[in-house]
């Protein structure tokens, strides 16, 4: 079995080290005897989205975002929507979360449209909410650890549902306790660190959505994850203490 992963604009979504999701779901299915393919997919180059099984978009600064929405704009977001619905399942984490939503306002008034791909928007605070944090995951069966680093402030939609509940730190707004998005198999977090290695369970949850849509049930053997699992408990007990 293989899975091409998509990976939208690697050499400028790449804040805080984002790419480390993707090679954490590469080695995760080679530890188990599959192959990853990775397709890079930077400025100017078509998305193709009909041979893609999963998509990673990463996270970058606010004005890194405006640049990349002039080549998003027309057919690429049109190729997105289209995977979106089609239940592709996507990782985007922090800037490429937002820019799934409708638009991002600055504190100062100034609006950049997105795609409208997820019923989202975000509107950007003077206040960054920093740091280590935590928020339950139902769907993983697990809390999960990150690190958030973020201005802009997100709300969802009709349709929309969080990826968890936040237990410390700030999540999408610092108001409503939500973190992250779920629609479809997009799974959308403001969790930097990167997200995945920290937190397998949930890696191997989006790896099984994607082997499962292209391959039908399927059983993933587990992984020797002690170190994973070890960074992961130091973290969640870390912030409980809190």
């Amino acid at each position: 079995m293989e899975l091409n992963i998509y990976h939208l604009y690697p050499d400028v979504l790449n804040l805080y080290g984002d790419r480390g999701n993707v090679l954490c779901m590469q080695r995760r299915l080679e530890w188990r005897g599959m192959q990853a393919n990775i397709v890079p997919v930077p400025i100017g180059v078509k998305l193709a989205a009909k041979d893609c099984d999963l998509l990673f978009i990463g996270g970058g600064q606010d004005f890194e975002q405006e640049i990349l929405m002039h080549d998003l704009k027309g057919e690429k977001t049109a190729e997105l929507k289209a995977a979106i619905e089609d239940g592709v399942p996507v990782l985007a984490i922090c800037g490429g979360y937002q820019m799934l939503g409708q638009y991002y306002k600055t504190w100062d008034g100034k609006q950049c449209d997105f795609t409208g791909a997820l019923d989202l928007y975000t509107v950007g605070s003077e206040q960054r909410m920093i740091g280590n944090y935590m928020f339950t995951c139902d769907e993983a069966d697990c809390k999960i650890v990150g690190f958030e680093n973020h201005s802009g402030k997100t709300y969802l939609g009709s349709g929309v549902k969080p990826l968890g509940k936040v237990l410390e730190g700030y999540g999408n707004n610092g108001e409503d306790g939500t973190e992250g998005a779920r629609y479809k198999n997009v799974f959308a977090s403001y969790s930097h660190g990167c997200l995945l290695p920290k937190n397998p369970k949930l890696a191997d949850l989006i790896l099984k959505l994607a082997l499962e849509r292209k391959y039908g049930k399927v059983e993933l053997p587990p992984l020797a994850d002690e170190f994973e699992t070890a960074a992961h408990n130091y973290m969640e007990a870390r912030l409980s203490r809190k």
